[in-house]
């Protein structure tokens, strides 16, 4: 393909729909980039992107507000939705990047690259991943890792090999409420005491997990799909429900937040059983829905933690919620959501302590009249406290940011996520569908986690 840069015509209006109409539900416009953040000079990291679907361009909406940050080259062989806008973008920002359809020839051609970011589907994670590591790149991958653990282990393999940085996209590892919780609320004021149950979950409605039908003019040509292993445009547009291309909503959405799990406990699980099946969604190759029951041995004891993914309902959302003898952590990525409570027994002076040191802050329970049918052994309303931290920026903003920061400082600031972390989890979820199939309980042997 002769290399151009793409033609105008599509502008920032068709980008916002394009945008839309994948899914990604992002607005743009200059509050949200900042001029600053545009503008070109020294020491500028030059970007490519490799993906610039839906959750491509949720990465470049958080990219362009991070300062020095230059996008240099973009990649994605649906030119008309996914490459084309996202050039007329970043164009309309001051970058200049050049558009391609196929990764090789843009790696082959562009020398002055720092680093690129992977938004394709979780197959090709491996391939296009170890191929910019290998040309020099340091790399920003979405989770999952991989939809294999050959994969993944690949990916580790050449990261150490090349000696370039591999950061994979579980945010939450950048996320200042997680790292609050983990450093702050768990591990240095105990606040909840010995975590015996972890309970998780990410529901959606069937309206989420339908497709919003694509114009004729934007459908990808037959060829083109064959060429780069899709059977149709269905199969492209859903390939997280295929099996050899995605792991369905378990690994899709669940890699997110039983990463938390292992991130919190300081362990890998020791078993997992599940239970999931293609209960709804007809012609799907993936479970629609699943829960499954993971156990970790601890310093402090047993844990064991339910995780469910629906497809079906959309109750009470998406939260991780750790609950210890004496309290109870919620946390959650959607805003507002994350609140500690106290076990009713606890001593109010217990947390006193906690509240003064500005650790968190504590919610007046609503007044309620005495019930003489309410069990007199149990709290109605756990007294709940606020934790004094907020997120302010796009979801994967701090994430991407640990990763600009660590290649600008040469590695010596160290990566959230780094490669071993990221194979961990995969070996944590990716089995999760394996338990399904095998119907009972598999067990994790130590060295499964080590590359």
């Amino acid at each position: 393909m002769e290399n151009k840069r793409q033609e105008k015509g599509i502008n920032r209006r068709s980008f916002i729909f394009s945008t839309a109409a994948a899914g990604a539900g992002l607005v743009f416009g200059p509050k949200v980039f900042g001029q600053a953040a545009a503008a070109a000079g020294a020491g500028d990291i030059n970007v490519a992107l490799i993906g610039a679907g839906a959750q491509g361009k949720v990465l470049l909406n958080a990219c362009l507000n991070i300062p020095g940050v230059r996008f240099k080259a973009v990649c994605d062989i649906w030119e008309s939705f996914g490459l084309k806008p996202a050039v007329k973008l970043l164009e309309a920002y001051k970058h200049s990047p050049i558009g391609y359809t196929d990764y090789r020839e843009m790696l082959a051609t562009e020398k002055g690259l720092d680093a690129a970011i992977i938004a394709t589907p979780d197959f090709m994670h491996a391939e296009h991943a170890c191929a910019c590591l290998e040309a020099g790149l340091n790399v920003y991958c979405e989770k999952e890792m991989s939809n294999t653990l050959e994969g993944a282990r690949k990916m580790v393999e050449t990261a150490r090999k090349t000696g370039k940085l591999l950061q994979i996209g579980h945010q939450r590892r950048s996320n200042p409420i997680y790292l609050y919780s983990c450093e702050k609320i768990l591990n240095d004021a105990h606040l909840i005491g010995k975590i015996t149950t972890i309970n998780g979950q990410w529901n959606r409605s069937t309206a989420a997990c339908q497709d919003i039908a694509v114009p004729k003019k934007y459908i990808i040509d037959e060829a083109v799909l064959k060429k780069y292993g899709y059977e149709s445009m269905e199969q492209f547009r859903n390939w997280r429900w295929y099996k050899g291309m995605g792991g369905g909503p378990i690994v899709d959405l669940g890699s997110h937040q039983i990463d938390i799990y292992s991130w919190f406990l300081g362990a890998n699980p020791k078993s997992v059983i599940a239970s999931g099946g293609i209960d709804y969604w007809n012609g799907r190759q993936w479970y629609d829905n699943v829960m499954a029951i993971y156990e970790y041995v601890t310093p402090a004891g047993t844990v064991r933690a339910l995780y469910q993914t629906l497809t079906t309902n959309s109750s009470n959302g998406y939260f991780e919620s750790f609950l210890g003898d004496k309290g109870t952590l919620l946390v959650s990525e959607a805003p507002n959501r994350t609140s500690v409570y106290r076990e009713a027994w606890v001593p109010e002076q217990e947390w006193d302590v906690w509240v003064k040191k500005g650790y968190v802050t504590k919610k007046a329970a609503p007044v309620k009249e005495k019930s003489d049918l309410a069990d007199v052994r149990e709290s109605e309303t756990p007294p709940q406290y606020y934790l004094n931290v907020e997120m302010n920026k796009p979801a994967h903003q701090p994430h991407l940011e640990n990763f600009f920061e660590a290649v600008r400082s040469g590695g010596k600031v160290k990566l959230n996520c780094p490669a071993e972390v990221g194979y961990e989890t995969a070996v944590t979820v990716l089995k999760v569908n394996e338990a399904v199939e095998a119907c009972r309980k598999l067990d994790f042997k130590p060295e499964e986690f080590k590359v």
